[in-house]
């Protein structure tokens, strides 16, 4: 009996060398060096200059990227020294363009001028597919429930941390958007999922929406009424970015977004 249980740990013994060896040599034998496809080469993004492969929604110079949301007129809001500013009554603004997945960089400014308290202090937003808003606000020292301020996803997630400038100050967004994914008979395959950068700092990682931030409760499905808009569409591919006008006044320069 013990002979016998030498020879098999013997065996098992052996066995488990002989794999080992297999495995350093498939190591040392495979090549896991990728050969191609080779990346794009691009030039990246300076301090105020666009990637040279994004498509520029807003360079200083006109709106002709933009049209009012509700009526699909020309855009309309004020262009001066490089900065396109919403004021109250100047409509809601959306883009020519459809994007799905995307990153997308843009700077705004709350004015300098306090009046109102809350949500009624620099207020806008960035709608991405003119369904998920990604909250502008003048945050700083204007306390507000936390799924309200800036670089909350409205009503559903509040930002990791407060990076907000004061007020008058340029702020940025980076933010990189993973659209939802419709399959047949329109059901809902994969959610949305954004990531956003506030002034340098991750405020939202890989979070997941819920749905559309403007109603009542999250809503998401293959046909909707888009943010400031009247008719239901479909909503299961590309959509348009939407910028609002909340009847307050912020300013916007450097909006571009590359297509991932």
């Amino acid at each position: 009996m013990k002979f016998f249980l030498n020879q098999v740990l013997a065996s098992a013994f052996v066995t488990v060398v002989l794999a080992m060896m297999t495995a350093s040599l498939y190591a040392q034998t495979v090549d896991w060096r990728q050969r191609g496809p080779e990346p794009a080469k691009i030039e990246g993004a300076g301090m105020s200059a666009a990637p040279s492969d994004a498509i520029v929604l807003f360079g200083g110079n006109n709106l002709d990227a933009w049209v009012t949301a509700v009526s699909e007129e020309p855009a309309s809001w004020r262009i001066e020294n490089g900065v396109t500013t919403v004021t109250p009554g100047s409509r809601t603004i959306k883009t020519k363009q459809a994007f799905g997945d995307i990153q997308l960089n843009l700077e705004w400014r709350p004015t300098a001028i306090i009046e109102g308290s809350g949500q009624n202090r620099g207020n806008s937003g960035i709608f991405l597919q003119s369904i998920f808003e990604v909250q502008i606000l003048n945050s700083r020292e204007n306390p507000i429930y936390v799924n309200g301020q800036a670089g909350s996803i409205y009503l559903q997630h509040p930002p990791l941390v407060n990076a907000a400038k004061p007020p008058g100050n340029w702020q940025s967004y980076d933010i990189i958007f993973k659209a939802p994914v419709f399959g047949s008979n329109d059901v809902l395959r994969s959610p949305a999922y954004v990531t956003v950068i506030h002034n340098g700092v991750v405020v939202q990682n890989n979070v997941e929406l819920q749905g559309a931030t403007y109603t009542p409760m999250p809503e998401v499905g293959a046909r909707c009424v888009p943010c400031a808009q009247e008719r239901e569409q479909d909503c299961s591919g590309k959509m348009p970015l939407t910028l609002q006008d909340h009847g307050q006044v912020v300013s916007f320069r450097n909006i571009w977004v590359r297509e991932l």
